[in-house]
């Protein structure tokens, strides 16, 4: 596995791959990497010749300054964990650059427009945060020339806006969504789930088992029922079950949208060919946590 920490650097290595015919796959991550990544990375090395995996906090993505400084940072444990990849040894290229490496110029000045897709759930509430996933991808794109573009569907609206990136650059990427890893008890797998305390991590699977229940619900309730009763099951469960240090979930909001457009539908009738996703973001125990279920 080769680990490479300079742009130029980076280029060079798929300079020569595609000089080579090869095919490229990259994986973007912010490092802390877990099982998800893992699973998006193994895919990567069974589809391509070469696999760039990106470890970079990137800043300009942060809205929250505390969220920045806070997100964990674990290098050297990340590049052993991919290490153990059947394949990666051959394949994988890890590219942990600076800050200054990625924006030599200062903070990037570019600004993308991706009109209704990041104007619902996430878009209003984190502003500036798709800009900012949209220029370090833009980046990571022009640096490795990728065949193809590994994302994880936890994150379902970025997939959205990366989809229209990808229309407006008019790069021909093939953009590969990969389905959610969960732990065991049905958490979704999160860089962020490390910095909850074992009281929060302990009930942190009420979330998923919440929108599951929602799921089955949607065979015979209206959506605004069945997005109310989301919202008041976790808003409610602490007074039904009392936590320690009085730990509570804290909803900000649960969408139902087409999962296509990412605009909220009313009638289930409204959803389009690939059906109705349901997303939600909860805080708990000073951690925002995002989820998804497919109805």
């Amino acid at each position: 596995m080769k680990q490479i920490t300079q742009a130029a650097g980076l280029q060079q290595a798929v300079r020569e791959a595609r000089e080579k015919g090869l095919t490229i796959g990259l994986v973007p991550t912010m490092g802390a990497l877990h099982e998800g990544h893992l699973s998006l990375i193994e895919r990567a090395i069974g589809e391509n010749d070469m696999v760039v995996v990106s470890l970079f906090v990137n800043p300009i993505q942060f809205n929250n300054k505390e969220d920045l400084e806070k997100y964990p940072r674990t290098l050297e444990a990340d590049l052993r964990l991919i290490g153990t990849l059947e394949g990666a040894e051959a394949k994988v290229v890890a590219f942990a650059p600076t800050v200054e490496e990625m924006y030599p110029d200062g903070e990037p000045k570019e600004q993308y427009s991706f009109g209704p897709v990041e104007e619902v759930m996430e878009g209003p509430r984190r502003p500036g945060h798709f800009n900012g996933v949209a220029v370090v991808v833009r980046r990571l794109f022009d640096l490795s020339q990728p065949t193809r573009a590994y994302f994880g569907e936890k994150d379902y609206q970025q997939i959205a806006v990366i989809r229209a990136l990808l229309e407006q650059i008019k790069y021909p990427i093939e953009l590969v969504p990969c389905p959610i890893v969960r732990a065991d008890d049905g958490l979704a797998l999160s860089s962020r789930n490390m910095r909850l305390s074992p009281e929060a991590r302990a009930i942190a699977p009420v979330i998923n088992a919440t929108l599951e229940q929602a799921a089955e619900m949607a065979e015979y309730e209206e959506v605004d029922d069945v997005k109310e009763w989301v919202l008041d099951t976790l808003a409610t469960f602490h007074e039904i079950n009392p936590q320690p240090n009085g730990l509570r979930f804290e909803p900000e909001y649960f969408e139902v949208v087409d999962a296509r457009t990412l605009q909220p539908i009313a009638d289930w009738s409204e959803a389009g060919d690939l059906g109705a996703v349901g997303c939600i973001a909860v805080w708990l125990d000073g951690v925002r946590l995002i989820d998804i279920v497919k109805f």
